[in-house]
């Protein structure tokens, strides 16, 4: 009788516990259509400032990648987090604009792809429904260290 009791205690624990875990994941915040009142990081990975993400997402360090040469910088960034797709998608673009970035493509299926650009900057990102419920963004990002001094970008989007 008292071994049955000490289960039956131990499963109330256990659910108390899921219960409270429960909880907490509930209060998180999860990017809404209102960027006014999340928080951005202020750093980026390689410390390209001019890019901001909402804390919800985390960078995936294994699938990313990182390019520096004399002339280039940039490479490819994931970052995975809880996110609904279309209000990451209005963050983004918000983010991005407030920080002069330029919208000169957008593309969506199952995927939402953007891209924008600044004075000898690229970055394009693909938001996608990834696993468990989190979302992926991906970033393409390439940046011309010598101030395109070889082609200007007018030509180079004819």
């Amino acid at each position: 009788m008292q071994k049955r009791n000490g289960m039956q205690w131990m499963l109330f624990i256990g659910m108390a516990l899921v219960l409270a875990l429960t909880g907490c994941a509930a209060n998180r915040t999860v990017v809404g259509s209102d960027t006014s009142g999340l928080p951005q990081l202020s750093n980026f990975a390689d410390d390209i400032r001019d890019i901001t993400l909402p804390t919800e997402l985390e960078w995936d360090r294994k699938n990313s990648m990182v390019i520096k040469t004399e002339s280039f910088r940039g490479g490819i960034f994931t970052y995975k987090g809880r996110a609904e797709l279309m209000s990451l998608k209005d963050y983004m673009v918000a983010s991005m604009q407030d920080n002069k970035w330029r919208l000169v493509g957008e593309t969506a299926s199952k995927d939402i792809m953007l891209a924008f650009v600044k004075p000898n900057k690229t970055c394009m990102m693909v938001i996608a429904e990834g696993v468990l419920g989190r979302t992926e963004l991906r970033l393409y990002v390439a940046i011309d260290k010598t101030g395109g001094a070889n082609a200007t970008h007018d030509s180079f989007m004819q």
